[in-house]
């Protein structure tokens, strides 16, 4: 019995694949696809991913750890700049980087900066994948394939659609190939390693990103700075802090007699209570710190980029 455990043991594989890509080329929407539900908040807003964490998935044969990581573009701020390290810092010491490109896009000079710093990478497989294939017809997703494939020297290619599952299991099998015998790393229950407190504040940053255009969501901040169960209730009351840098800014996020975060609460709190299981009482209030993405201890004060 113990030479067939050992023998199992043997060929459990698991390791860690850092993926990257410009902002919007579906980094956090492909990781919530394999994880099998919601761990990573999505918008079409640039700079949606501000933390660096990661994702786990486990089988019978395999552990997978992702590392989500924020989109690599020209930065015009510190946090910009922040983020993009944070980026690059994830791809070392890492099994397998996935290189993301959005299928519906061209390929341009952002997905030519993001491969050279890909290229870099040493020690470290390396996966090109096209995604959002349900946007395009199949002829352009090859034509961005090998537009794509341009870019570097790639171990494995995939096309996908995390959106209807198309061939996601195929850049699992993709991944899986690559990574080297070793150990379980987390529990096998766990599928993140956020903190609650992050993953609270993410999803009422979501709902934010989601309701609001123009400059306002990049400005945003949030802040969960108390949580506490009510056994007796079976509720959680959360009190965040939602931060932007200009007074006119906080009058847009509240709204006309409140009716703005009024909403963007009502949001927040129905996927809170589905990750939770219980009632959520959930209070906001709206802050100005002037500024702040200049400012590098403030960026990792509220925990973005290198900030965890």
């Amino acid at each position: 019995m113990r030479e067939r455990e050992s023998f199992m043991t043997e060929e459990f594989r698991s390791g860690f694949v850092t993926l990257v890509g410009r902002p919007n080329a579906g980094k956090s929407t492909l990781i919530n696809a394999v994880v099998g539900h919601k761990v990573a908040i999505t918008s079409n807003t640039a700079q949606t991913t501000r933390h660096r964490f990661r994702a786990i998935v486990t089988r019978e044969d395999m552990q997978m750890i992702m590392v989500d990581t924020p989109g690599m573009h020209k930065p015009h701020d510190a946090l910009g700049e922040e983020l993009n390290t944070s980026a690059i810092k994830a791809m070392e010491d890492v099994d397998v980087v996935a290189f993301l490109v959005d299928a519906s896009k061209p390929v341009g000079t952002g997905d030519e900066w993001v491969a050279r710093q890909v290229r870099e990478v040493r020690g470290a497989r390396k996966i090109l994948v096209i995604t959002k294939a349900d946007l395009v017809s199949k002829e352009t997703a090859i034509q961005q394939l090998e537009a794509a494939r341009a870019l570097g020297t790639w171990d494995d290619e995939v096309v996908l659609s995390s959106k209807n599952g198309f061939n996601v299991e195929g850049f699992v099998q993709a991944v899986a190939k690559w990574l080297p015998e070793g150990p379980k790393w987390f529990p096998e229950d766990m599928d993140t390693d956020q903190p609650f407190e992050v993953l609270v504040a993410e999803f009422i940053r979501e709902k934010i990103l989601r309701s609001y255009r123009d400059e306002v969501p990049h400005s945003i901040g949030v802040v969960a700075d108390q949580m506490t169960y009510d056994r007796m209730k079976d509720m959680y009351r959360i009190f965040a802090n939602v931060y932007v840098e200009r007074d006119s800014q906080k009058g847009i996020i509240i709204g006309k007699g409140g009716e703005a975060i009024k909403k963007v609460g009502i949001e927040a709190r129905r996927d809170l209570e589905q990750m939770l299981g219980c009632k959520v009482f959930l209070d906001m209030q709206v802050k100005v710190k002037k500024n702040w993405r200049r400012d590098l201890n403030q960026i990792r004060r509220f925990g973005y980029g290198e900030g965890m």
